[in-house]
């Protein structure tokens, strides 16, 4: 796959704006993630071309941010934390039963694409654990009974 010219050009602006080329490439990333929903695998190769990277060093930064993904997500992207503050104060409660709700686990969408799922490390709200986010919104102090009612308001949103 080749980049899109619209793209490249905001790439060269990122490019501009740094010492060096491989500075740009979480900004770059999340340009190309803006644009198609997620970091098409075809693109990597294309983009650690165009920064003079390894692809591995590509790889290594999708896949150490969670705000970055290789796959589609749901219109409401949820993301549960299983750390040690939100596991103590049940976030693997949580995420289970938010993935029996919508009947999805790990990284799936439901059918009609409304909603994903992911677990993540940590959402730093340990201070109101467990936590979750929703697209950019957080949700803390988390209890079964509040998930299940977030989930019911979400339901309800066209």
């Amino acid at each position: 796959m080749k980049i899109p010219d619209n793209l490249l050009a905001q790439f060269q602006s990122f490019v501009e704006m740094y010492p060096f080329k491989r500075s740009a490439l979480i900004p770059i990333l999340l340009i190309v993630q803006e644009d198609f929903g997620y970091v098409p695998e075809e693109l990597i190769q294309p983009i650690a071309q165009y920064l003079d990277v390894p692809e591995i060093d590509v790889h290594e930064v999708i896949t150490f941010y969670s705000m970055l993904r290789t796959r589609p997500v749901g219109k409401h992207h949820i993301q549960v934390c299983t750390n040690i503050s939100c596991m103590l104060l049940g976030g693997e409660e949580i995420y289970k039963f938010i993935s029996k709700r919508l009947g999805i686990s790990e990284g799936e969408l439901t059918q009609d694409g409304r909603f994903s799922l992911t677990e993540v490390e940590c959402l730093g709200a340990c201070c109101n654990a467990p936590a979750m986010q929703i697209n950019y919104k957080y949700y803390e102090d988390l209890t079964i009974e509040k998930a299940n009612k977030i989930l019911n308001d979400l339901e309800n949103l066209p």
